[in-house]
């Protein structure tokens, strides 16, 4: 198994504006203007050393862009989801394919168990998944059963976290370089559950991407929060991605991070 520094993304459907909402209230979405950004997101991660792989579009499938929901990459396994919301399930087909293609060992979460790729964060070898009961949650019990028995052969220990004020586990909390789960304190069900948790003071400040050791990527939307990081010694590659986030969306949605080549 090889480092690498690869990711898949997806070109927004036409019909994004008619994305699924569980906790906004629907205001217009600009297309041509998300497309724009989603092409200043695939930049950035080019200029930052990253290969993209394109998933193939998915037009009849408002949500498609987030293709994060689709799958979780553990190493050289990918475990192709099972989507929480019906409609969204027909997106993992086009992952799929890719990963096969790329050469991926592939498994799956099958019925009854659902799992939305959001609800997951990987840290140093603990797998936290996000469990939300109540209506709209995405991602079921016999989902996570189902990742941790495929995850356990390679050593994952899978832990469940409460989720119920936000769509996924993600639109909550990720992780800093060095572990420190930061989160937008409204929508964190229980901080305690991490080890090492700083609140942020800015919702989409709470969404990371981890670039390298010392690099993070974010929403332009909390410069108070890119300020922190910037002062606790980590570069700040900094996005627009206001149409996404109107949809629930953030920048770990964007993209499915594959750090390691079969």
């Amino acid at each position: 198994m090889v480092t690498a520094r690869r990711a898949l993304v997806r070109r927004p459907s036409p019909h994004l504006a008619d994305g699924l909402l569980t906790h906004l209230e629907r205001t217009p979405v600009d297309v041509e203007l998300a497309l724009a950004q989603w092409q200043g997101y695939v930049d950035a991660l080019h200029a930052e050393g990253w290969e993209t792989v394109e998933v193939p579009p998915a037009p009849e499938h408002p949500d498609s862009a987030f293709v994060e929901d689709t799958v979780v990459m553990y190493g050289e396994v990918a475990v192709l989801a099972r989507p929480g919301a019906p409609e969204r399930q027909g997106e993992v087909a086009g992952t799929e394919g890719v990963l096969r293609d790329l050469g991926y060992r592939v498994v799956a979460i099958t019925e009854p168990g659902t799992l939305d790729g959001g609800d997951v964060l990987k840290h140093d070898g603990v797998v936290w998944v996000g469990l939300n009961g109540g209506p709209g949650g995405r991602t079921n019990g016999e989902g996570i059963a189902q990742l941790a028995d495929h995850l356990a052969p390679w050593g994952a220990r899978v832990e469940t976290v409460p989720l119920s004020k936000a769509l996924h586990l993600k639109s909550a909390v990720t992780a800093l370089p060095d572990g420190t789960v930061v989160g937008w304190d409204p929508v964190v069900d229980d901080p305690g559950v991490w080890p090492s948790y700083e609140p942020v003071p800015e919702e989409p400040g709470a969404h990371v991407v981890l670039l390298d050791d010392a690099t993070v990527l974010m929403s332009t939307a909390a410069p108070l929060t890119a300020a922190s990081y910037e002062a606790r010694g980590l570069r700040v590659v900094a996005v627009d991605i206001s149409e996404f986030e109107k949809l629930e969306g953030c920048v770990t949605c964007l993209s499915v991070r594959l750090r390691h080549t079969p």
